[in-house]
C-alpha cells in the first residue's frame, strides 16, 4: 500500500509572521492575556475542521501530572465561551476533573477564529487529508477567500491549494473506502477527486486496491478512466514486504490478468531459478 503523506505544513516551514496571525494574536487580545475559566462555560466550536478527537490517553495523563502547558484560545460567545483553538486539551482536561483551565481570550469574526483553528491544526498536524480539505474549502466558499490569499496565508503553493480543497468534493461513501482500504496519501486520493463522477472514482479506488497500484500507475489509470490517456495495454502486479525488504513488480502484455495466471507465471518463475542458481 501506498505510504500516506503528511498533511499540514512541512517540518522545515515555522508559521508565518504576517498580520493574519501573529499580529492578530497582539491586537485582539483584551484583558488578562492569560485567564483562568471555568470549564463549565466554554463550548466546542462547530467550525472545528478535525471530526475526530483521536486518542487523549496520553494527553490526560500528561494533563493530571503538570497541567495544561500551553493555554486554550477562546472567544467570547454571549454569556459564554467558544473555543478557537485547543479543542483536544479541552476534552482532556474536562475528562480529567478540571474545574478550571487557562486561556487567552480573543475578540476576533468567525472566518478570523476558523483560520486561526485552522492554521494552528495545521502546524500541530492534527488534520487528515480530508479535514484539511473542508477546513479550506470552507474559507474559501463561507468566508469568500481566493485560493491564492488561503495559499499566502498558510504558507502553500496556489496550486497545492486548489487540488486539496478539490478533495472536498468526494462522497462520503467513497471516503470510506479511502479509509476501509487504508488509501490516506494525499496524492492517491487527488488522483480520486479528479474523477468526474461517483461511479469513477469508485472504479480507480477499486482497481487501487486489487491491483495495488503504485502512485504512477495511479495516476495514468486515472487520466484513463477520464479519457485523458490511451488505452493502458498492460496489466501490473505489485507486491512489497511489510518491512519493506524487498519489492516484486510483474507488468503483463495483457490488459486483464487472473489470480491463477499470477500464481503460475511465479511458480515457473521459481522452478527457473531453481534450475539456474541452485
Amino acid at each position: 500500500m501506498q505510504k500516506a503523506k503528511k498533511t499540514g505544513l512541512p517540518d522545515d516551514i515555522t508559521m508565518r509572521h504576517d498580520n493574519h496571525y501573529v499580529d492578530l494574536l497582539e491586537e485582539k487580545i483584551y484583558g488578562p492575556r492569560i485567564r483562568m475559566i471555568s470549564i463549565d462555560k466554554i463550548d466546542q466550536s462547530p467550525q472545528q475542521a478535525r471530526t475526530e478527537i483521536g486518542d487523549i490517553e496520553e494527553l490526560m495523563a500528561s494533563i493530571r501530572e503538570k497541567g495544561i502547558l500551553q493555554p486554550i484560545i477562546i472567544r467570547k460567545k454571549d454569556d459564554r465561551y467558544e473555543i478557537i483553538a485547543g479543542e483536544r486539551r479541552y476534552l482532556a482536561a474536562k475528562s480529567v476533573g478540571l474545574r478550571d483551565i487557562p486561556c487567552i481570550e480573543m475578540n476576533v469574526s468567525d472566518n478570523e477564529a476558523m483560520e486561526i483553528a485552522l492554521i494552528e491544526n495545521l502546524q500541530r498536524k492534527d488534520l487528515d487529508v480530508f479535514e484539511e480539505a473542508e477546513g479550506l474549502s470552507a474559507l474559501a466558499d463561507m468566508y469568500g477567500y481566493s485560493h491564492k490569499q488561503i495559499s499566502e496565508k498558510i504558507g502553500k503553493a496556489r496550486s497545492t491549494i486548489t487540488e486539496i480543497i478539490s478533495i472536498s468534493k468526494i462522497p462520503k461513501e467513497i471516503r470510506n473506502m479511502c479509509d476501509e482500504f487504508s488509501i490516506r496519501s494525499r496524492g492517491t486520493i487527488i488522483e480520486i477527486a479528479k474523477q468526474e463522477s461517483k461511479e469513477d472514482m469508485y472504479k480507480l479506488i477499486t482497481e487501487i486496491k486489487k491491483r495495488d497500484l503504485t502512485r504512477e500507475d495511479t495516476r495514468a489509470l486515472s487520466k484513463k478512466i477520464k479519457g485523458k490517456e490511451r488505452k493502458i495495454n498492460k496489466y501490473v502486479y505489485n507486491y512489497q514486504e511489510k518491512d519493506k525488504s524487498f519489492k516484486l513488480k510483474i507488468e503483463f502484455k495483457k490488459q486483464r490478468v487472473t489470480k491463477d495466471e499470477i500464481i503460475e507465471i511465479l511458480e515457473r518463475l521459481i522452478k527457473k531459478l531453481r534450475v539456474r542458481y541452485f
